[in-house]
């Protein structure tokens, strides 16, 4: 469903509610936001509004850590 949009339409009601859990299994499974915006064709914002939406719990930042 997801690669079937275009880039820069509007969605809204249940083709909205669909991408937003379609998404948020794929986020689940691990897939990060970035990969998640290139395989739909919208932006790092609009997955991650998408996803703030369905209520998922975003992971951290990965990469190293400063120890003191």
């Amino acid at each position: 469903m997801a690669e079937t949009l275009k880039k820069g339409t509007r969605v809204t009601g249940t083709e909205r509610a669909e991408l937003a859990s379609e998404l948020k299994r794929r986020y689940d499974d691990g897939e990060s936001i970035r990969s998640l915006a290139a395989a739909t064709g919208r932006s790092y914002g609009f997955v991650h509004r998408l996803l703030t939406e369905a209520g998922v719990t975003l992971r951290g930042r990965g990469g190293a850590t400063r120890r003191g």
